[in-house]
């Protein structure tokens, strides 16, 4: 049943990235041969320049091992993973760097650095994180959001969650997403909590707090992505069939989801955290190499984005 054909990091996905320069990314604690590897790839890959963060003699063993010198690039020294973060988000803070990327060091002690008051990266915005999710052959993406991150997230937790997603789908050309509010019915019950959620955005999105998406729901999952099962339910809108973001109801849906299409369907699931000023590339230890590179894809595309928002403001 486990689905065995090899990952592919999105082509097009990769070609995007590749059009703009590489973004200096703080790699934080990669002592371990998976994060500097993955870092590597990225970097032969023309998408990031990294700059990294950890025991210098530890990182320099572990590239020794696969071949890599590390020649000409930055590393910066840190006793822990704990003093790695703090050293890594500071670099970001100081303009040095305009991405992080999360290298052996565990994701609480990361994000409680990149929050910290003092570093400066916080924004309006709750953090949220969104998988990319691809299918080998196939350039359409579905994006699924929170599934790391926010575990039980109320109505205006989600309008942020919604929020963040729409602006990477902005940054990847698509003017109007179409984001579907998920729930277990199409129906609002009060037994389903989750569909007055999905209720409740609906109708603060119609008052303008989405801007830039159209936003539906509540939905179910076949109705959010099969034509054909909306249609045979007499169930209308734009989205309904046509969705590019699933915006979950709680982290264990979403991760369930994600993982079911990354195990049965191959596909590639890559992630970034949003909502901090500079974008989280959050890799776990079981991700694929092209999963970890499509993140970085992501991010590259992310970062320049905001470079153009910012040259016009």
């Amino acid at each position: 049943m486990l689905n065995t054909a090899p990952k592919e990091c999105p082509p097009h996905l990769l070609a995007l990235a590749r059009q703009h320069p590489r973004v200096t990314t703080v790699v934080i604690n990669p002592v371990n041969a998976v994060s500097l590897a993955s870092a590597r790839l990225a970097r032969e890959q023309g998408l990031i320049e990294p700059i990294l963060v950890g025991d210098v003699a530890v990182m320099r063993h572990q590239a020794q091992a696969m071949g890599w010198t590390l020649d000409g690039l930055r590393l910066v020294p840190a006793a822990d993973e704990t003093e790695a973060a703090r050293l890594g988000v500071a670099l970001v803070s100081q303009g040095e760097a305009d991405a992080i990327m999360k290298g052996h060091v565990h994701t609480d002690i990361l994000l409680r650095a990149v929050l910290n008051k003092s570093a400066g990266l916080r924004t309006d915005s709750r953090l949220s994180h969104l998988f990319h999710m691809t299918v080998p052959g196939s350039c359409k993406a579905l994006c699924i959001t929170d599934a790391v991150i926010n575990v039980q997230p109320t109505v205006l937790d989600k309008l942020h969650i919604a929020r963040n997603a729409i602006g990477l789908m902005h940054a990847l050309g698509n003017p109007e997403p179409k984001v579907a509010v998920l729930s277990g019915t199409e129906e609002v019950s009060k037994s389903m909590p989750s569909s007055l959620d999905a209720a409740e955005l609906v109708k603060l999105a119609a008052m303008g707090a989405l801007p830039g998406a159209l936003v539906e729901g509540p939905l179910a999952f076949d109705n959010a992505v099969s034509a054909e099962a909306a249609a045979i339910k007499g169930i209308r809108g734009r989205v309904p069939g046509q969705a590019d973001i699933l915006l979950v109801p709680n982290l264990e849906s979403g991760n369930f989801l994600f993982k079911q299409m990354v195990y049965f369907m191959g596909a590639t699931a890559a992630g970034l955290v949003l909502g901090a000023r500079v974008p989280i590339i959050l890799t776990s230890r079981a991700d694929p190499p092209e999963a970890r590179l499509a993140s970085c894809a992501l991010a590259a595309l992310h970062c320049a984005h905001q470079a153009s928002r910012a040259a016009v403001a």
